[in-house]
């Protein structure tokens, strides 16, 4: 990371903090950088949670969940309120999840990720995490990739991911919680070698170059992440249901507790 670069987020974020009148426990990086296939010119995607203090909360008049700041010379900086993040991560939201474990993090309070993490893998719906990544991969591949067309060729990893994480899903049936790091991901799901070769060359390339270019779906390409998706349909196909009243209460807790600790009472 360059130096000079995490100085204008880690200011940024501060003067979120004075701004707002809220307190970062966490903030992390959660594109490309993180994911482990940056290019030269690639954004920073930070991405924050934050609390309120508490009469911000008792108000009669709600404020927003979110904190979003213009993007500016490569940095894109946004947040969520910690209570929107827990109930995303009700509902099955991997993204909660991803910031969580990202490999880049710009600030924070150890024991905030780590208590945050451990309830995310209590709590967090396996089979709501996998619909997630099956409805988001499905519309990458419909969106963007025919198999007789041409398409940006880094456009692969929005489709890839998503497949690789649903493998990893269904090859690890205790978990819920896939790593952010593609190869990492990668790795662990035991995608074919003809996948990884593909991915390989095309991380490499994308990490010396701003663009790509065009190319067609590679036959072994299309073949994993069609499968992956035909079969999650099949394992994961039951309907939205809501979170058990005992996921519900960890959750509260979690979120008295971290706001007890972040915001000074008085």
């Amino acid at each position: 990371m360059v130096k000079a670069v995490v100085a204008k987020i880690d200011a940024r974020l501060r003067a979120i903090e004075a701004e707002h009148r809220v307190v970062i426990p966490l903030a992390v990086e959660s594109g490309s950088r993180a994911w482990g296939f940056p290019s030269p010119d690639s954004d920073y995607d930070c991405r924050f949670l934050y609390v309120r203090h508490v009469d911000d909360y008792l108000s009669l008049f709600v404020r927003r969940d979110v904190i979003e700041t213009p993007l500016d010379g490569g940095l894109d900086v946004n947040g969520w309120d910690l209570a929107k993040a827990l109930k995303l991560l009700l509902k099955g939201n991997a993204v909660v999840i991803e910031w969580l474990t990202s490999p880049i993090v710009y600030c924070g309070r150890p024991w905030f990720r780590d208590e945050f993490l451990a309830l995310a893998r209590r709590v967090a719906d396996r089979e709501l995490v996998a619909r997630h990544y099956l409805h988001l991969g499905e519309r990458q591949r419909h969106a963007y990739f025919a198999d007789d067309k041409l398409f940006q060729l880094k456009k692969l990893f929005y489709a890839l991911r998503p497949a690789a994480a649903l493998r990893w899903l269904r090859l690890h049936p205790g978990e819920a919680v896939a790593p952010m790091h593609f190869p990492t991901l990668l790795a662990g799901c035991g995608a074919p070698d003809e996948v990884a070769a593909v991915v390989q060359d095309l991380i490499a390339r994308k990490a010396v170059t701003r663009e790509l270019g065009q190319g067609k779906l590679p036959a072994c390409v299309a073949a994993f992440i069609d499968s992956e998706f035909e079969t999650s349909r099949r394992l994961f196909d039951g309907g939205s249901r809501p979170s058990t009243p005992a996921a519900r209460n960890e959750a509260q807790r979690f979120f008295r507790a971290a706001l007890a600790r972040c915001v000074p009472s008085g």
